[in-house]
């Protein structure tokens, strides 16, 4: 059975059963009216906690009851440690007007006896919670462009620190130990921006760094860790940019062993979502313009699988799915066997997520991104749609949580379908409205497509076929070739004439190239091929009898050359 889903609104904060049992839980007291502000699960799925107005409440998942009431009114952010045994809460930084000095804000209490542990100022709310390690052995939180370090539940004494100048952002992998961290430090003026990975508490010395990676064109980055904290991805962002209004991105990989690179992408434009596999050993992109191309890649940052083309902006895992501006299709995929399993639309959605069992999502529209047709779904992966709960019209629903049960995500699910058929949006049903078109092109065959989307790789083999220019290039070559051979055999020198012609290029402007999914080896192909080209051209006019000058004959020497590095950049 899935466990209960949590609910926050104007009506109030209520529960209800997961699936099979899709009923309100009357066991849970909850709250009545908007007072609710911010609600929060710990890790495990033990704790559950709410801010009120008035007091943080918090309750034991296993029967619902009360154990511990913290008087705090002003609570608008909460965090459970990964064990449960702290909850740091964030209010506003306020300034003491008596004393002109700033007033804690960041408060850490235990959970079990209520007290409070520890207090700091913590004016951002950016970035407001400290981090732990998954055991709680190590905290870490950011001061003055400096990370400190406490141990075993200690906040008294800072256990070690890591100076990096002008840090403004790090990220604790979730695993551990050893321990994992890394940190970013944008760039100034001519200085490049750069992230550095980290081994607890090896911090001194200038090899210090497992890994650096250096870039520029990043106002911000998000920092993404693997489960085995043996690599991170870095998604930087640029809002300034000549060659795009939206500004630039670009998705960095650091290994713990060293390693960096950039990370190749088949397709210019805004990267949307970045998940990893829950065992740590690929990672999915979705990325470029509209339609949006989802590439699975290996840990060498090697394209696995492409998923072809779509409505998308979002990845969990497994599912595709296209939300905000778009219609809300969604793409349930069998990572293993690169199949289809079912598509779906869930129109209006803001919040997705998926249940600890792996077999249910939940989708949601709520406020303020939606304002209008609050509600929301339960669906399970082949499609079905299990529960649609929409709120009155005069209500409005704020959060929706499904209880985390890490013994549920440790259980593989067994997946159980029948492939489906790629479809586009227009293809499936229950969508409503359309593309605008004019009067007096209306029930008419459109002439013009405004997206071309393209098909993922294990179905490209099946439904590409050359084009027709491809096609008529290909007449022509071996034409040419037929000819040569024909001349050859006259003057009795076709075995010389075999011999080089195994050797030629010919038409390779011409001929389609198939993308590395690096855009500057491409380009590098493409020159290289240009210059094998002006040597085919060459020889012909020294075989016709023409006198060539030294630079000329300097380029034929170079032949055996250029065609080694085209070999090199083609094979990767």
């Amino acid at each position: 059975m899935a466990p209960p889903i949590t609910l926050r609104g104007s009506q109030g904060l209520w529960m209800v059963g997961g699936p099979p049992n899709l009923q309100p839980l009357q066991e849970f007291k909850g709250e009545q009216g908007n007072r609710v502000r911010v609600m929060t699960y710990s890790d495990n799925g033990t704790l559950f906690a709410w801010s009120n107005g008035e007091n943080v409440t918090i309750v034991n998942t296993s029967d619902l009851q009360v154990c511990q009431r913290i008087d705090r009114p002003k609570v608008l952010q909460m965090k459970f440690s990964p064990l449960g045994t702290i909850l740091a809460t964030w209010e506003y930084y306020s300034v003491d007007r008596e004393s002109n000095k700033g007033v804690p804000n960041l408060f850490l209490w235990n959970v079990e006896t209520g007290e409070l542990i520890k207090n700091f100022i913590q004016k951002k709310q950016i970035k407001w919670a400290p981090q732990w390690s998954p055991d709680e052995v190590i905290c870490v939180r950011t001061v003055n462009n400096e990370l400190q370090f406490f141990e075993n539940g200690n906040f008294d004494t800072v256990h070690t620190k890591l100076q990096l100048q002008k840090v403004v952002d790090y990220c604790l992998a979730d695993s551990g130990p050893p321990y994992m961290v890394a940190g970013y430090v944008p760039g100034v003026k001519a200085q490049p921006s750069f992230v550095r990975i980290y081994k607890y508490p090896n911090f001194g010395g200038p090899n210090a760094a497992l890994a650096n990676k250096s870039f520029f064109k990043a106002d911000t980055v998000q920092m993404i860790w693997n489960k085995a904290a043996t690599a991170l991805l870095v998604l930087t962002s640029f809002e300034a940019s000549d060659s795009s209004y939206y500004g630039e991105q670009g998705l960095h990989f650091l290994g713990s062993n060293g390693e960096t690179s950039l990370v190749p992408l088949a397709k210019n434009g805004p990267i949307y979502s970045v998940e990893w596999n829950p065992k740590s050993t690929e990672f999915c992109v979705v990325y470029g313009y509209m339609p949006a191309k989802a590439t699975l890649y290996s840990m060498k940052c090697e394209p696995v699988f492409d998923f072809g083309t779509g409505p998308r902006n979002f990845i969990l895992i497994l599912c595709l799915c296209g939300f905000g501006n778009l219609r809300g299709n969604m793409e349930f995929w069998d990572v293993k066997q690169k199949r289809l399993i079912n598509q779906s639309q869930s129109p209006d959605t803001t919040t997705f997520e998926w249940c600890p069992d792996g077999e249910h999502i939940l989708t949601a529209t709520t406020s303020p991104r939606l304002r209008v047709g609050n509600g929301y779904r339960v669906w399970r992966y082949t499609g079905e749609l299990l529960d649609q709960v929409l709120v009155d019209k005069e209500t409005e629903l704020w959060e929706v949580l499904w209880q985390p049960s890490p013994e549920l995500r440790k259980k593989e699910t067994v997946l159980r379908y029948k492939p489906a058929v790629l479809a586009t949006p227009d293809e499936l049903p229950g969508v409503k409205g359309g593309v605008y078109r004019p009067p007096q092109s209306r029930n008419q065959a459109a002439s013009v497509k405004l997206h071309e989307y393209e098909a993922p790789s294990n179905m490209k083999q099946h439904s590409q076929e050359p084009s027709k220019a491809a096609s008529k290039n290909k007449k022509k070559r071996e034409a040419k070739k037929a000819k040569a051979e024909q001349e050859a055999l006259e003057t009795g020198s076709a075995n010389s004439y075999s011999q080089v012609s195994n050797q030629q290029v010919p038409d390779m402007v011409a001929t389609p190239i198939a993308s590395t999914g690096n855009p500057e080896t491409d380009k590098k192909i493409k020159n290289l091929r240009k210059k094998l080209q002006q040597v085919e051209k060459l020889k012909e006019q020294q075989k016709s009898g023409k006198t060539l000058e030294k630079n000329q004959i300097e380029k034929l020497k170079s032949e055996d050359q250029l065609l080694k590095e085209l070999e090199e950049l083609e094979l990767g």
